[in-house]
Parts: structure tokens; C-alpha cells; sequence
């Protein structure tokens, strides 16, 4: 969590975070980023020097900035985009959730081969949705350093949105370490960047509220599953520095606004492995659309946002300053913004939360466990394998609801899974580790109700359940047990409703993003809530939605932690 101690909140942090100078060198724009609007557009991806910590590393950029340019569409129209590759290797740009013919989706291996050294590749489609949205590379660890965008697409009968500014918060995470030795680092050791491990404190606070026969069971349940409940992000602020549109927080990216006005805030988060949880102290947010797409009107204090996720919120400030505060889910860092009714004025910035251990509820599930809790370590007979097929129908109508038996696959008796979970928790109302019970208002999926319902009212013909898996000490993910290099492609046909359940077994949460394809996300009991393009699956969770597969081709199905991705937790998906 560099370059912040001169926003004097640095009270009761790690010892290891530094002042750092926000200086960029020449070449390199930070801060904010172009608008190019209209139907032709030119990009360039280059190497360029940018200094966020006090010291210049070289930077992906698009057009020689960070974030790239903020792209504006409108409904309707069919856009051309030129990228052209500077750099030494090749790249590629993913229009993140937006819905084109799969060759100009942009996943080299996938929908095209990448954009070679030298070249430039046309990308050209008609933009059929509305809304907030970005885009970044899916080549090798450059999203990582610094190649996203902004996307805002109007609509063609105007906006039903009404606000007097708008403004974009993209939030990111840099380090000034060569991604692939971060992730040789976290292969080597898996809690490398973890600072926040458990104490003699912390045991005798069990003691506490537990007694010693619980606290010493506890301690050494977790250390047969040789597993860490501080383990809540795979990296931290101590590498990362947390950016707010390209800003660090000594840098104090500012919006300003007049008394009285509405202002919409389109909050992205771009991160390559980091969830932020953002709220604005003393100002309540009212969200009105979710991963671009309009939700009904529901008023929060903080939001949790997973990587690639969009949310727009409307805010109505007063004649002051207030901080837009966004910190890490691990607690390790933050990065603020300030939002003010003149030039020069800023708000306190609130302290960095207490972070809180993982709960046997977020290891284990819904099940009644004793104090070890054997379910999730059981290594009994190998399940059906399941991944790709139909569930089988009993009574009158078995797809109603989601299906709550839960069924390893056979690939998942193996050395890339180290945790099965038996008895998943299908909760949506949860906001996750670290916001429960905080105080605040936080947005949870059960609160989100797209408007307009469904896109298709048909009820699904199948079901197919993943399980999202891992193994902590190897640092390998992986869908089903299987990595991307081993697995097979799934398949669905052209325009079926199915539904698709993700089960996580793992102790991380997982923002599983389907390219092309909307995700109608849906209760325990079946009922729509919210469609969305990237999903959090929290640790023993049971999530499911609806998709209808109107689009031929070929997607990609990843985490979007960037290395859980790049380590096998991806699937090829072929429409046909």
C-alpha cells in the first residue's frame, strides 16, 4: 500500500507501508483518462514509463495512458476499434461483457490468434447493449500492468438515468514487481504476501470467547487442513499500490459537483487479484445498475466489488468534500478519491478496517460441523463426472429450482484439489468476510433486481454444476479439478436454456466471468434477481444462474483473478 502516507490515515497499519512520490514521468498520462466517442477509434498499446511508488517501471498503456481512453458508444451503432501492437510480444484487447461475434471477442487460442508485433487488427461489431462497461488485455500478465479501459455505452433512445455530472472510478492494483515473479513467489509460497497471520492475540481471543478445548481444536483443525483463516487475497498492499483512475491515494483523484446536483458515479473494478470494498463516509449510495445493466433503485453505504465487476450509483452530496474510499478485501491497503463542491477541498479519509479471519461457515459451508469438521477433507469413493451434462430428472418438474445435491466429479480425487466442501451455503444475502455486521449497509446479490426480468422467460431444459477448486500448497486452480491444459471443452447447444451451478470448494472467492453470454443470476429457489457478466462465488458457496446460448462461437470461462486464471481456473465453452 505505497504512496499514501500523506493522506495521514496510515494510523495502526503494517510497518512496511512507505511514503512514495506520485510523480509520472513524461510519456505517461495518469489521473484521467480521454473520452473518444463515435463509431472510428485508434488505439495503440506501447511500453511507456510510469512512476506510482517513487520509482519508474515500464507500464502496458493504451495510447499512453492509464487507465486507456474511455470508450463511448452508442446503442446501436456497428464500431470499428484499430489496435496496434508496439510492444515486442503480441496482445490482444477482451471487450469485457459485451455481447459481439466471438471472432472480435479478443482471447487469442480462443476467438482469434492475438495481435502480432507490428500489426493492427480491426475489430468491428454492432453494439447491441447500454451501460458501463471496460475492456483489457488477455494476453500474458498485461492487464496487470496497466492495459484496461473504460467503456460507457448511451442509449440510442437516451438515458432513463437522470444525473448532472458523471464520472468514472476505475480502481486497479500495480506493483512495481514483475507479475510472473509475483506468481513464481506465490508457486514457491502461497501466503508470501500474507502479513496477516495468526497470533498468540489472536488465539487468547479465542480462548476468550471460546475456552481453551475450542480455541486449541480450532488452531489445530486449521493447521491439519494446512490452511491460514487470514488468508483472504492471494496478494497484498505489501507489493501492491491500490489506484483509483489511474491515481494513487497521495494523488487524490478528485470529482467536483455543485450543491444540489446529482452525481453518477460508474464504479469498475479493474484489478488483476484484488476485491475492493467502497463507500463514501456520510454519503449514501443509491445503486441503479449493475455490470451495465439497470437494477431497481436500492440505497447502500458500501459495496464490495469483485474484480471485473461495474456498479453505478447515483449520489446527491451537499456543499462539502466527502472521500470515496475503496480498500482492499484483505485489509492491506486502500486508495481514496475525494468528491468535492470546490478545488482544494478534501474530507477525512476513515481508517483501514480490522480484517477478519474466515469462519468454519465460509470453510465448510452450512453443515453442522464438530470442531474438526471432517466433510471438506473426506477423500471417499470418486463422484460421477458431471461437468458437461445433463442432471438427471426426477418428480414433476426437476429444474424448478436449483439443484441442492452435490456431486464431485471424479477429476476432483486428485493432487490439484486439497478441499472438498459436502454442504455448501446457497446465501446470497451474505456480504462477505469483513463486511458482515460492520454497521453499514452493504449490497449483497439478494438486493440486486435487474429491471425488465429475464431476457428469456423459457425455464431450462439441463442443468450442469462446476466445482471450483484448488490447491493452496501447489498455488494451482482449476475447474472440476482439472487445469485448463487438461481439460476439454464444454459444450452448449444453440439457443438452449440451461442452468449452470458454480460450487466453490475453495477457501478464496471467485469472480467467474462466461464471455459472450449473459449470466441471469437466481435465488435458491429459482426466482431472477440480477444478469450479470462476472459472478463472486465466495468460499463453500452454491451459486447458480440461467443462460440462454444465443451465440455461436467459441468463449472463454474464467476466474478473472488474473493468476488463478492464468494457473488453470478457465474452460473453453463451444455454442454449436
Amino acid at each position: 500500500m505505497q504512496g499514501v502516507a500523506a493522506t495521514g490515515a496510515l494510523a495502526g497499519l503494517p510497518a512496511w507501508i512507505t511514503t512514495a512520490s506520485a510523480k509520472e514521468p513524461p510519456g505517461t498520462a495518469t489521473g484521467s483518462a480521454k473520452v473518444l466517442s463515435g463509431t472510428e477509434f485508434d488505439l495503440t498499446i506501447a511500453e511507456t514509463p510510469v512512476n506510482f511508488t517513487g520509482r519508474s517501471r515500464l507500464a502496458t498503456t493504451i495510447n499512453g495512458s492509464i487507465p486507456g481512453p474511455t470508450l463511448r458508444w452508442r446503442e446501436g451503432d456497428t464500431v470499428t476499434i484499430r489496435v496496434t501492437n508496439r510492444l515486442a510480444v503480441d496482445t490482444s484487447i477482451h471487450w469485457h461483457g459485451i455481447l459481439l461475434p466471438y471472432q472480435m471477442d479478443g482471447v487469442p487460442g480462443i476467438s482469434f490468434r492475438g495481435i502480432a508485433p507490428g500489426e493492427t487488427f480491426a475489430y468491428r461489431f454492432k453494439v447491441a447493449q447500454t451501460g458501463t462497461y471496460w475492456y483489457h488485455s488477455h494476453s500474458g500478465m498485461q492487464e496487470q500492468t496497466g492495459m484496461f479501459g473504460a467503456i460507457v455505452i448511451d442509449p440510442a433512445r437516451g438515458e432513463s438515468i437522470r444525473a448532472d455530472r458523471d464520472y468514472i472510478v476505475q480502481l486497479s492494483d500495480w506493483t512495481d514487481e514483475d507479475p510472473h515473479r509475483v506468481m513464481s513467489k506465490l508457486k514457491m509460497q502461497s501466503d508470501y504476501y500474507n502479513f496477516n497471520q495468526p497470533t498468540v492475540v489472536d488465539f487468547f481471543r479465542d480462548v476468550s470467547k471460546e475456552g481453551l478445548s475450542a480455541a486449541l481444536d480450532k488452531r489445530e483443525m486449521w493447521n491439519q487442513m494446512r490452511m491460514n483463516p487470514t488468508d483472504l487475497a492471494d496478494i497484498s498492499g505489501y507489493t501492491y499500490t491500490y489506484l483509483m483512475n489511474g491515481t494513487n491515494a497521495a494523488g487524490n483523484w478528485t470529482g467536483q459537483f455543485r450543491p444540489g446536483e446529482k452525481v453518477r458515479l460508474r464504479f469498475i473494478n479493474s484489478g488483476a487479484m484484488t476485491f475492493f470494498d467502497v463507500r463514501i463516509p456520510g454519503l449514501p449510495m443509491t445503486v441503479v445498475q449493475a455490470d451495465g445493466q439497470n437494477v431497481e433503485p436500492v440505497t447502500v453505504d458500501e459495496i464490495r466489488l469483485g474484480v471485473a465487476e461495474t456498479y453505478d450509483v447515483i449520489v446527491s452530496p451537499k456543499d462539502q468534500a466527502y472521500t470515496v474510499f475503496a480498500q482492499s478485501m484483505d485489509r492491506s491497503g486502500f486508495v481514496r478519491g475525494t468528491l468535492a463542491a470546490r478545488a482544494g477541498l478534501s474530507a477525512p479519509v476513515p481508517a483501514v478496517d480490522r480484517p477478519e479471519p474466515l469462519t468454519m461457515g465460509d470453510m465448510m459451508g452450512a453443515m453442522d460441523h464438530g470442531a474438526h469438521g471432517g466433510a471438506p477433507m473426506d477423500h471417499g469413493m470418486p463422484a460421477m463426472d458431471h461437468s458437461a451434462h445433463a442432471m438427471p430428472a426426477t418428480g414433476a418438474d426437476p429444474l424448478a429450482k436449483p439443484s441442492t445435491t452435490v456431486r464431485h466429479a471424479r477429476t476432483e480425487y486428485g493432487p490439484s484439489v486439497d478441499m472438498r466442501v459436502d454442504t455448501p451455503r446457497t446465501n446470497l444475502d451474505d456480504p462477505g468476510v469483513g463486511l458482515r455486521n460492520n454497521g453499514r449497509r452493504v449490497l449483497t446479490y439478494a438486493d440486486l433486481r435487474t429491471v425488465g426480468g429475464p431476457l428469456d422467460k423459457r425455464a431450462p431444459g439441463r442443468e450442469i454444476e462446476l466445482h471450483l477448486t484448488g490447491n493452496m500448497e501447489r498455488y494451482v486452480w482449476s475447474i472440476d479439478g482439472v487445469e485448463f491444459g487438461k481439460s476439454t471443452p464444454i459444450h452448449f447447444q444453440h439457443n438452449e436454456r440451461l442452468r449452470v451451478i458454480l460450487h466453490n470448494d475453495t477457501m478464496m472467492t471467485h469472480p467467474m466471468h462466461l464471455h459472450g453470454l449473459w449470466s441471469e443470476l437466481e435465488d435458491a429457489d429459482g426466482k431472477f434477481l440480477a444478469r450479470k457478466h462476472t459472478v463472486n462465488v465466495q468460499p463453500a458457496q452454491r451459486v447458480s444462474f440461467l443462460v440462454t446460448a444465443d451465440a455461436l462461437g467459441r468463449w472463454a470461462w474464467h476466474c478473472h483473478l488474473l493468476i488463478h486464471m492464468d494457473t488453470g481456473m478457465f474452460r473453453e465453452v463451444v455454442v454449436s
